[in-house]
């Protein structure tokens, strides 16, 4: 067998359709002897067994040991400058009350943006004054809510929210600690919707405006001016934004240490993972040693002492340890005309969830990559994982070669789903959102519950009761 000619230049044809590229699958996962996906001990046929599909399954062990990676990594390279490094785990990737407290025991912080985000850290163990309040549009409650914990720092996004912040926390008999969101104008290389330091969009205060917002936050006796942040998009694989984006903050940063003290910077987040072959993630060591080396030089160069840094990976540490198990259903070929005027044939491999339980193909153009649960040497073919929904645009994986006799009853695996699927998961077509089981040393357990029908209709209030 060859590659087929509709697949994209990036997906290559496989030696083995069942193999497992370690950088892309939990660092538990594992066929057995007999060829079944194992995650965490588990077989994926025992997972669905027990707990039904879709099923969002997370490597315990392996979420933690990510968050531990980059906690060092960022601790080691900047204590080698003279300083300290603080990791915010950005919530918005995934997060339960459970993660939270695996957060809290490696021993970051957490970066949350809504009230609800704010709830579960809570309820999860979180210490307020660890934690980090985004968003571009706080409502007055959520803010009061923020002050009234006393959350760590409140990350203003706007040169309103200066005063609103500040009523609330002189209304609160408090001093709230605040820092700025920098668009740094940076053009990330990554899709539109996940580029957030261009200058025409909806984040942050404008670099050049920055000093004079700092001003206005001086100026208010119940806000605490910690420092500048900055976050230029995610799913990064070019290392040329960080640094330029770090660039630039260090310039405001020196004028604005001139007129004050200036603790901390924050540099945000937002490198790639290896979701395909095609993709080349960064080690967090690397990401470590790059920002460090640019703040020395740039505090070197400015004769201004290093302050403390800040991250906030969100993605890194629960993506790659995320998988997604489906049941295959309807199987249909799909016979095409290539450019040179042959046909190519593409197996349309139907599943029991989709865009409600796995948005980012939809939103993004998101790539993925799938396995079947069971070994097979069948040749490969080329296959489009898609979801049962009522949309064109409904896709799992737009391309991936499976063994060809992938038949109905299979289950499929889709890694790397850890980040941003449970997050944005809906109820389309009235579909329940799955459950989430960590899995670990042979034992599982539901973080989430998943919804049934009952869960559906609980909430429509025209449902007569009888």
């Amino acid at each position: 067998m060859s590659a087929n000619p509709l697949a994209p230049p990036r997906l290559r044809f496989p030696a083995d359709a069942s193999a497992l590229t370690a950088r892309i699958w939990p660092a538990s996962a594992t066929r057995t002897d007999d060829g079944e996906l194992a995650i965490g001990g588990i077989t994926a046929p025992d997972l669905v067994a027990r707990f039904g599909s879709p099923l969002y399954v997370v490597d315990e062990h392996d979420v933690q040991a990510r968050a531990a990676r980059v906690r060092t990594a960022f601790t080691d390279a900047f204590a080698r400058i003279g300083t300290r490094a603080h990791v915010y785990y950005a919530a918005k990737a995934f997060l339960t009350t459970q993660v939270a407290a695996w957060m809290t025991a490696a021993g970051l912080r957490l970066d949350v943006c809504t009230a609800g985000e704010l709830a579960v850290a809570l309820a999860g163990g979180a210490d307020p004054a660890l934690l980090g309040f985004h968003g571009n549009d706080k409502s007055d409650a959520e803010i009061a809510r923020a002050v009234e914990v006393g959350l760590g720092t409140v990350v203003l996004d706007s040169h309103e929210e200066i005063g609103r912040v500040a009523r609330a926390a002189a209304d609160a008999g408090t001093v709230q600690r605040v820092r700025i969101r920098i668009n740094s104008g940076v053009h990330a290389s990554t899709h539109e919707y996940l580029a957030t330091a261009r200058e025409d969009q909806k984040f942050g205060i404008p670099l050049s405006e920055a000093v004079d917002a700092a001003a206005a936050v001086r100026a208010e006796p119940s806000l605490a001016f910690v420092g500048l942040h900055s976050h230029i998009g995610s799913q990064i694989f070019d290392e040329s934004g960080f640094r330029e984006a770090a660039r630039r903050l260090m310039d405001v940063h020196a004028e604005l240490v001139a007129s004050g003290p200036v603790p901390e910077l924050n540099l945000g987040g937002g490198w790639g993972i290896d979701y395909t072959e095609a993709d080349e993630a960064f080690a967090p060591e690397d990401v470590a040693e790059a920002l460090a080396t640019i703040v020395a030089e740039a505090c070197t160069e400015r004769g201004i002492p290093v302050p403390e840094i800040a991250v906030e990976p969100g993605r890194y540490i629960v993506g790659p340890a995320g998988v997604t198990l489906y049941r295959v259903g309807t199987i249909k070929p799909v016979t095409l005309e290539t450019d040179d005027g042959s046909s190519a044939t593409r197996t349309y491999v139907s599943v029991d969830g989709g865009m409600s339980d796995n948005a980012r193909p939809a939103l993004y153009g998101a790539d993925y990559t799938a396995r079947l649960a069971r070994a097979s040497d069948a040749p490969a073919v080329l296959t489009r994982v898609v979801g049962k929904h009522c949309e064109s645009g409904d896709i799992v994986v737009n391309d991936e070669y499976l063994p060809g006799d992938v038949h109905r009853g299979d289950l499929l695996a889709v890694a790397a789903t850890g980040a941003y699927c449970w997050s944005l998961a809906s109820n389309y077509n009235h579909v329940g959102r799955p459950p989430v089981v960590a899995v670990a040393d042979g034992t599982a357990r539901i973080l989430v519950r998943g919804e049934s029908i009952d869960d559906l209709l609980a909430r429509d209030t025209g449902v007569v009761a009888g």
